[in-house]
């Protein structure tokens, strides 16, 4: 899949064109290379050397391209005449191109197109773009495409037809005449080079905050180091560089614990001070002030060493240099002359501990090693009290913070354990986990907890973000991906055919479950039970269908089949009976085996608050989530919704509905674009309800009222620039169009093909002036370098949530 540039400027026409000759003639002379290599002595190659040399892997295109090539019908191609057939497609205008392409669907090659050649080659394009759908939404599609292009009515489309049809489509068009090398391939994906950005205003305006900080950090540090030196200058140069190491090490050693207050960090949140200190990168300054902190311990030990050896060659010293580096007999030091053995101590635990807590140790299953060795900062302070006279000054109020919320988080936490109630498995190895919620367990929409499952690993702790939104009072919920040790024995765990204490009476137990949920006040649950229920149509796999619960104000009439939940008993039955009825495809029970009710004891520590709270402060707000990345939106989504129903009313007589003028005064928000993009067509069942629910709460609303837009993308479909996929984005656009739904999702909203260009993404969001644009992103650290360097360019303030 290609990854969109920079978009070329209206007066570029000629630059576009030169970069596409350049991509053309480095392409040609790669598949020469590839034909070269592959064919034999005689200079020929097959069909299977064919897909070989271009990468082409379905067999329809494969085949239907080698023909055309073969032009003497030989059965094999020559250097020449493959050639002779790029050199058309790359040279040709768009015409030959067209004609191309019409060949390639013309599969009998009697110079006009049938339906069955239709659907045999959309067939060929859903799995080039790795996309299932039942074999009646195929037959739609293809029915779609072939009634819009038979103008006629003769039962097939001739070239002149396919023209007609094209042109409806200005993209399609457009992208017949863009260089070759994305028709038959598309380039692999190339990671966009990391440019040194200046210091410019738009960089100032998203790193203001952290470039004050460090500098007042360096200073400080410039500061401490000048005092103690100069207090010590008698004692010579080695001397003084310890003595200004140590001073500094005597603020980094307490400081760094503060950086881990979260309940602390999470109070800071609601204050003024959130908009002065960068909260939302902790952990990168406790990771800087962890390498400040080795390295000053090492030029601090350093200039000890050379002390001790220039003490031990004095004539006037009674001590050998072992003895002033090991033992107590000096009497250096404030406590029975420890200074030099609680010295070595503590830079040998304290190299142990920056050594396992390399990404290398915490990211590849040895999670516990960097656990253990990480609580030796306890250890530390010990020797850091014995070892330095002042440093326990320093430690008193950090300390006395962090064990006071420390030992609070152990008390909350462990003061009743809790229990998980439901378990789904979802696609991707994405485990989602009902939790009991506690009685005064108060959050704020995208929050996070830490989470101790004993029967999975008695002593670990893990964040996750909770995907459940505040006004669901009974439950909290938890997305989890498989991505490491822990999370990948939660999900086998779970999947095993007879978990701990998932015993029998599951279904009195289910039973027993719904009856106790209860809904904020005037909100009734409404059970969806996949998106294709509710919207009709959606990939067929029929073991991942997952129940949501969604929030719809008492009396909200329902349509179709998204009015189960308050129909009466006998529309009910008539309802689930149409929805057996659906395509094979359409599961309309959760699959026994990814479902289960369950009481397995759990502990969780939080909730602890993060960037995504300033969300309700912002008055355009950008959400994007990259794969699991969806999980803290989930939640705010959720409260957006039944905050937008507590404005709304309905009338009893004539179902007119309003909304109040007045907003919440917690909610500035005018404008919401969510951006989701998602590797495969699965991916989207995990929040496939919520998605439904938000479309339906704005379905009464124009275009122009909608607070919220959503964008869906799909990166592994291939885009309208892939030759083998433009008839399926045509099909698709012509079925969404009529159904008022989207094949793949069964969302109103398009899923896209492809990855966003977010330039345009970005020129669109300003163009729209809905207010001061900030742009909220949790995913891969990849794609957010990506978007920051599109923020800066705009002046978004741009927020990232680690995960």
């Amino acid at each position: 899949m290609s990854v969109p540039g920079d978009p070329a400027q209206p007066d570029s026409e000629s630059c576009r064109g030169t970069t596409s000759s350049k991509e053309d003639a480095k392409w040609l002379q790669w598949v020469t290379h590839q034909f070269e290599t592959i064919a034999g002595e005689d200079g020929e190659i097959d069909l299977q050397d064919f897909k070989k040399a271009l990468n082409v892997k379905e067999s329809f295109f494969a085949e239907r391209f080698f023909t055309l090539f073969d032009s003497d019908g030989s059965g094999t191609i020559t250097l020449q005449e493959l050639r002779e057939a790029l050199t058309l497609l790359i040279h040709g205008n768009p015409m030959d191109k067209l004609k191309f392409l019409f060949q390639v669907y013309d599969v009998n090659g009697n110079g006009s197109i049938d339906p069955d050649e239709l659907r045999t080659v959309l067939q060929s394009c859903l799995r080039e773009s790795a996309i299932s759908l039942p074999d009646e939404k195929l037959d739609q599609l293809t029915l779609a495409l072939f009634e819009s292009a038979d103008r006629d009515c003769s039962g097939a489309i001739t070239f002149e037809e396919l023209r007609d049809e094209l042109q409806r489509f200005p993209g399609v068009m457009e992208n017949l005449t863009i260089s070759a090398a994305h028709w038959l391939t598309a380039p692999a994906a190339r990671p966009r080079p990391r440019r040194p950005r200046p210091l410019t205003s738009a960089y100032w305006h998203n790193h203001r905050s952290q470039l004050l900080c460090l500098a007042a950090y360096v200073g400080l540090h410039v500061l401490l180091f000048a005092l103690a030196a100069n207090a010590h200058r008698a004692l010579g140069p080695s001397v003084m560089v310890a003595k200004g190491c140590g001073q500094c090490l005597n603020f980094d050693c307490s400081f760094i614990a503060v950086l881990m207050l979260r309940r602390c960090l999470t109070w800071l949140r609601a204050t003024w001070l959130a908009q002065v200190l960068p909260l939302d990168q902790n952990i990168q300054f406790h990771q800087l002030m962890g390498y400040v902190v080795v390295g000053l311990s090492l030029v601090h030990t350093v200039a000890h060493v050379v002390n001790f050896a220039l003490q031990a060659q004095s004539d006037t010293s009674p001590f050998r240099f072992w003895e002033l580096l090991l033992t107590t007999r000096p009497g250096i030091g404030w406590v029975h002359g420890l200074a030099s053995p609680t010295g070595v101590a503590l830079l040998l635990l304290l190299l142990l501990m920056f050594a396992c807590s390399s990404p290398c140790v915490r990211r590849s299953g040895y999670f516990e090693v960097f656990y253990w060795t990480h609580l030796s900062y306890l250890a530390m302070w010990l020797l850091l009290i014995l070892h330095g006279p002042n440093f326990w000054k320093w430690l008193l109020v950090p300390g006395i913070l962090f064990f006071l919320e420390k030992a609070f988080g152990l008390t909350v936490s462990r003061m009743a354990a809790l229990s998980i109630v439901e378990v789904n498995l979802l696609p991707s190895k994405v485990t989602h986990l009902l939790i009991k919620r506690p009685p005064l367990f108060h959050y704020r929409p995208g929050d996070y907890l830490y989470l101790n499952i004993p029967t999975i690993a008695r002593y670990e702790w893990h964040p996750f973000t909770i995907s459940s939104a505040p006004e669901q009072k009974d439950t909290i919920w938890l997305h989890i991906r498989s991505q490491g040790q822990w999370t990948n024995r939660l999900y086998e765990f779970f999947k095993a055919s007879d978990p701990v204490d998932c015993g029998p009476k599951r279904l009195s137990r289910s039973l027993t479950m719904r009856r106790s949920q209860r809904m904020p006040q005037g909100l009734q649950p409404q059970p969806i039970q996949s998106g294709a229920l509710a919207q009709g149509a959606m990939a067929s796999h029929k073991d991942v269908t997952v129940e949501l619960m969604s929030y719809l104000p008492k009396g909200t009439p329902r349509q179709g089949h998204q009015g189960l939940g308050c129909m009466g008993t006998e529309d009910r039955t008539q309802a689930q009976q149409e929805a057996a009825a659906e395509p094979r495809g359409l599961v309309s029970e959760m699959s026994s085996e990814n479902h289960q009710f369950c009481n397995i004891k759990c502990y969780i520590d939080g909730p602890y608050g993060t960037s995504t709270r300033r969300i309700f402060a912002s008055e355009h707000a950008v959400l994007i989530g990259a794969g699991i990345g969806i999980t803290p939106f989930a939640s705010i989504l959720q409260s957006i919704i039944h905050r937008h129903q507590k404005r709304k009313h309905i009338c009893p007589r004539c179902q007119h509905s309003w909304m109040d003028g007045v907003q919440d005064e917690d909610m500035k928000l005018h404008k919401v674009d969510f951006i989701w993009i998602n590797r495969d067509q699965r991916s989207f069942e995990w929040f496939v309800s919520l998605l439904t629910n938000l479309e339906m709460e704005q379905a009464a609303e124009t275009q122009e009222d909608r607070f919220l837009e959503l964008h869906m993308y799909m990166t592994s479909a291939l885009g309208k620039n892939d030759m083998k996929a433009i008839g399926l984005q045509m099909a698709l656009d012509l079925l969404a169009k009529k159904e008022k739904k989207d094949s793949i999702t069964g969302l109103q909203t398009r899923t896209q093909p492809g990855r966003p260009d977010w330039s345009k993404v970005f020129q669109k969001v300003a163009a729209e002036k809905k207010g001061k644009v900030q742009v909220f992103f949790c995913g891969s650290p990849a794609l957010a370098k990506v978007l920051k360097g599109h923020c800066e360019q705009f002046s978004f303030r741009f927020f990232q949530e680690n995960f």
